[in-house]
């Protein structure tokens, strides 16, 4: 079953099917390419590793703990040896836990100089919130960004706080920005919204060759049948993280008119 939205899927921002899709993307991204690049250039599947914990984890948080200061309880047993009581009774609590967090990226790289012609990430929940994933993302994009290297940087979340460019009024749910090192500080920024198909975009490669084409529209939709998502999307609920009102009434009406769900069963409008 295809997906039933025109553009981006919002139920698959979900934290649990996120990861599975950003490596589905990467791997058909790289998949689409490199026919088109062979012999000059290959594909290669990178991947960024840092460890994270706390707060600047996606699932592991420090939880609040109170700790209360019990009564010390007399133990009924007589013995000759003179035991001290403890002060407190041990409460169980919960630490965070270091977490490794591996993100895939693409490099288009020139066989035989093995140079780096473009880089295409594409953005995670780690790297739009604040702590060590947006960090070591920000330097990674300095890094690229001071170089000749053309960055594809493709964001396909609503929440978080989105990657700086110079001209800071512009908003959309979601963004893919095509910099071409020959051109900054000058950038192509495709802005789209929910309701709207996934823009096709160029891949830069060197001024001389034929630039190939990125449908990231039908990569998505391939990819929504391959791993078979309308299993496991339960479209009678709202999705995760939560439309804003006038996106949660449309949504509840194209789902409606595509039989996903039944007016008994439509979740409640944010207000």
């Amino acid at each position: 079953m295809p997906s039933p939205f025109p553009g981006m899927n919002p139920y698959l921002e979900h934290p649990n099917l996120w990861p599975g899709l950003h490596h589905w993307l990467i791997i058909e991204i790289a998949r689409l390419l490199s026919p088109q690049l062979r012999p000059k250039y290959r594909v290669a599947v990178e991947v960024r590793m840092y460890e994270t914990s706390g707060g600047n984890s996606l699932f592991v948080g420090i939880p609040d703990v109170t700790i209360k200061r019990l009564s010390n309880v007399t133990d009924s047993t007589k013995t000759n040896v003179a035991v001290a009581e403890p002060i407190t009774k041990p409460i169980k609590v919960t630490i965070p836990r270091p977490e490794i967090i591996k993100e895939g990226y693409l490099e288009v790289r020139e066989v035989g100089t093995e140079d780096v012609v473009t880089t295409i990430e594409i953005l995670s929940p780690t790297n739009k919130r604040r702590g060590k994933g947006r960090e070591t993302y920000e330097e990674k994009r300095q890094d690229v960004l001071g170089s000749k290297t053309h960055l594809v940087e493709i964001d396909l979340l609503r929440t978080g706080e989105a990657m700086t460019f110079f001209d800071t009024d512009i908003e959309s749910h979601y963004r893919i920005l095509v910099c071409r090192g020959d051109r900054r500080p000058y950038a192509d920024l495709y802005a789209f919204n929910l309701q709207e198909v996934i823009p096709a975009f160029p891949l830069p490669l060197r001024q001389e060759d034929t630039e190939p084409i990125i449908d990231l529209q039908k990569l998505l939709n391939e990819v929504y049948d391959i791993s078979a998502y309308d299993l496991v999307i339960d479209y009678n609920l709202a999705p995760f993280p939560p439309l804003s009102e006038a996106d949660a009434a449309w949504a509840n009406e194209m789902l409606q008119d595509k039989g996903l769900r039944s007016t008994a069963d439509s979740p409640e409008i944010p207000n």
